[in-house]
């Protein structure tokens, strides 16, 4: 039998190739100091620096790592490797901006792996350059199409860089991925669910942690996702069974954030703003303050502490902010969006040419709902929905992309809309619904209920495509709807914009109304307008009016909306918790607690406070 050769006389080799097996064996001290004795006798060895690199990286030891990584570069500067793993150690030091000129290096001296794309996919998300990411991860996931990491990281970019279709197709055979545990899963989940893949997100979720228990990131993603689909009780009971530890408590006071989220969904807003503020303090930067901030003001609103809440909500868009000049740089630079969609109208001339023959018939057309966003939208999407001859789908963009069909055959929109055929008009229809139907099951005998507010912009669309559609307008007092606005966390990033500054949210709802009677005025829609505190006030009325205007028989279910948007479990809209509540005219008047700041605003908005008798 051959005898070990003692440490005291092992060369720098053998003291390598002991620090490797060391490592292997999950004894990280051990490699550590074997490499170390190495490194005495030989401070350059090759080996034992890149054994001992790898050690303190996975320690987390990453600034000695970096030092290590770069004593290597030195010894051997060609080696891409080393440039790889320098690049990873300053990205795990919170330096992607560091990290980016060590890949650079790496790419030039031909590291092209599916690691190295996915630690640089990585260094791009968090300089929040997701477009960036989402080029380089995919390539990582074309080189390795199995690994349900690089597939999850892909899936984000593709979301954070309004790429939804590419991010739902990343994740489309998530179950078949080796090596999945459950925080993986729960994060896969919610991204699912923000994706409006509500069916597969449920999966997840139940696979996830299906005995309710599990590490603590785990736990806080299926409580988010609980709670998003408002299902307290469950979210309750898996937050009950996480027991923190140290490192362990989700990421940027994840916790906190749970469980503050569960106070205010409880009516404890005293809870929640301190639960808020406990998550605040665990953040690090600045442009993430918003997922905080935002749901903060809503509190300390809640226990009308006013000037603290419209505090809160500036800090917040400056937060947003931050995160839209990094992730959407030249959108952030131009400001506040123009709403360029509002200056091109439709040509009286043209339209006296469309031929409406074929168009689909009211019973074959979706209905419309329409308005300026926090009009109360959401509310009539449900009922609506509860109604067994209609379905709705949830926001979507369709018309938006029917819009796009639309430009695709070389015509100005809406300028020259006549000019298309009946074969051009029919191809768009068709691609239409097979979007609606990648996303709702529509049965014979059933309408589709498109809500999308800001389809309020489209008419020209909605009369060239389906002119027989009934659209109905919502209408609220403006004051109501500026300030929600300005209260809510959007995530589409010109509405962020638009919705950071109250002056700037006046004029896009000035211009938005405008153009709508604008261009209703030519193009004639068999349109109604729901006003939203007479619809509160008196619901069963309210609703009766609606359905006799859709032409539809009454059905009781109509009134049971609340029961209706707890079926759908997952709405995208910031709503989602109102809706699954008995109607109330609780928000009604909300302006008048932020009035200094509303009341400059009137003249932007006098026409419609005349148009529609709103008080000031």
């Amino acid at each position: 039998m051959n005898n070990p050769t003692p440490l005291s006389q092992a060369t720098p080799d053998q003291l390598v190739g002991e620090a490797i097996t060391a490592l292997q064996d999950g004894r990280a001290d051990a490699a550590e100091m074997l490499c170390r004795r190495a490194l005495t006798l030989a401070p350059n060895d090759l080996g034992a620096l890149s054994v001992l690199g790898a050690v303190l990286h996975g320690a987390g030891r990453h600034g000695e790592a970096e030092q290590i990584f770069t004593d290597l570069i030195e010894v051997q500067p060609d080696e891409p490797v080393h440039w790889m793993n320098l690049g990873t150690t300053r990205r795990a030091l919170g330096n992607p901006e560091g990290a980016l000129p060590a890949f650079t290096r790496a790419a030039q001296l031909g590291a092209a792996s599916s690691d190295f794309f996915y630690n640089v996919g990585l260094t791009h998300i968090d300089r929040k350059d997701f477009e960036a990411a989402r080029a380089v991860l995919e390539k990582a996931a074309a080189m390795e199409p199995h690994d349900p990491e690089i597939r999850l990281q892909y899936a984000t970019a593709c979301h954070e860089s309004m790429r939804t279709e590419l991010a739902v197709a990343a994740l489309e055979n998530w179950k078949d991925f080796p090596g999945l545990y459950p925080e993986l899963i729960a994060r896969i989940g919610n991204l699912l669910m923000n994706l409006g893949e509500t069916e597969r997100a449920e999966e997840a979720l139940r696979a996830a942690l299906p005995g309710g228990t599990g590490d603590a990131q785990a736990s806080v993603t299926l409580v988010k996702m609980l709670e998003r689909t408002n299902r307290l009780d469950e979210a309750r009971d898996v937050l009950d069974k996480v027991v923190p530890s140290e490192g362990n408590t989700g990421d940027e006071g994840g916790l906190a954030l749970a469980r503050a989220t569960l106070a205010q969904r409880d009516g404890d807003h005293e809870l929640a703003v301190t639960l808020y503020q406990q998550a605040l303090a665990q953040v690090k930067s600045a442009d993430r303050r918003q997922y905080q901030l935002f749901p903060l003001a809503k509190s300390l609103d809640a226990l009308h502490r006013y000037d603290d809440a419209f505090a809160a909500l500036e800090e917040a868009h400056r937060s947003q902010l931050k995160h839209l000049e990094l992730a959407h740089p030249l959108l952030a630079v131009r400001g506040s969006p123009s709403l360029i969609i509002t200056e091109f109208s439709a040509d009286p001339a043209d339209v006296a040419t469309w031929d409406h023959a074929g168009a689909p018939s009211v019973d074959e057309s979706p209905v419309f709902i329409v308005a300026f966003p926090r009009s109360g939208t959401t509310l009539l999407e449900v009922t609506l929905d509860a109604h067994p001859a209609l379905e709705s789908m949830d926001e979507q963009p369709f018309l938006q992309n029917a819009l796009d069909d639309l430009t695709a055959f070389g015509i100005r929109y809406p300028a020259e809309l006549g000019q298309l055929n009946a074969t051009q008009l029919d191809s768009v229809r068709a691609r239409y619904w097979e979007r609606v139907r990648s996303k709702v099951k529509i049965a014979p005998g059933q309408r589709l209920v498109d809500k999308n507010p800001l389809n309020l912009l489209r008419l020209p669309v909605i009369r060239r495509l389906f002119p027989n559609s009934p659209i109905i307008v919502a209408v609220r007092h403006p004051f109501d709807v500026i300030v929600s606005c300005y209260m809510q966390h959007f995530r589409a990033p010109e509405f962020a914009l638009l919705c950071a500054d109250l002056p700037a949210i006046a004029s896009g709802y000035r211009r938005s109304f405008d153009f709508w009677y604008e261009q209703a005025a030519l193009l004639q829609p068999q349109a109604m307008e729901v006003r939203y505190e007479t619809f509160v006030a008196g619901f069963e009325s309210g609703v009766r009016e609606i359905v006799d205007f859709l032409q539809l028989p009454w059905n009781d279910a109509v009134l049971a909306h609340a029961d209706r948007a707890r079926e759908k479990k997952y709405i995208s809209t910031p709503s989602y918790s109102q809706v699954v509540q008995p109607v109330s005219g609780k928000s009604v008047g909300r302006w008048k607690n932020y009035e200094r700041h509303l009341v400059p605003l009137a003249p932007v908005v006098q026409p419609y406070l005349d148009r529609w008798d709103y008080a000031v």
